[in-house]
């Protein structure tokens, strides 16, 4: 390769996972010690959120929220509530900015999600639980769900206004 050809910025498109880590992390096991002696199964509910934000040019991070809480349906009393952030740096470069939105939104957390589903699961082990398994999801239809619910939104705002 010549020093003219190396010289010209790449138009290729670059995406690079840099760096997975968890960014947050808690369980509360408000009912202990007293929790532990319940034989009834708990009720689970989950909360779960994507978010991304430039780091710099072309470096992005991505974080899937996960909060799970386990509650005693006949008690209403909470078991345990455990709350995970799974991020991810990634290096994203020449991608046309009508992509970029599915890339962050749904091809980085379908990288980060198996690992935040094993930090769950192991994070309710080690307070003295069964496994929480959470369920594969498939983000592009949660992202495809948001982009039609914000599309009719605005087509609501804009009928309203005349």
């Amino acid at each position: 390769m010549t020093e003219a050809a190396s010289a010209v910025p790449s138009t290729e498109p670059v995406f690079n996972i840099e760096k997975l880590y968890v960014k947050d992390l808690s369980l509360e096991i408000p009912g202990a010690p007293g929790i532990f002696l319940e034989r009834e199964n708990p009720q689970i509910d989950l909360q779960l959120q994507t978010q991304a934000s430039s780091v710099e040019e072309g470096v992005f991070e991505v974080v899937v929220t996960v909060t799970v809480t386990a509650k005693l349906p006949s008690k209403d009393k909470v078991m345990f509530l455990i709350e995970a952030k799974q991020a991810g740096i990634f290096q994203i470069r020449n991608i046309p900015a009508e992509e970029m939105d599915a890339v962050l939104a749904v091809v980085c957390p379908n990288i980060l999600y198996p690992y935040l589903r094993e930090v769950v699961s192991d994070v309710a082990v080690r307070g003295g639980f069964a496994p929480v398994v959470l369920n594969p999801l498939n983000f592009e239809s949660i992202f495809q769900q948001q982009k039609q619910h914000l599309q009719a939104q605005a087509e609501a705002a804009s009928t309203v206004k005349h």
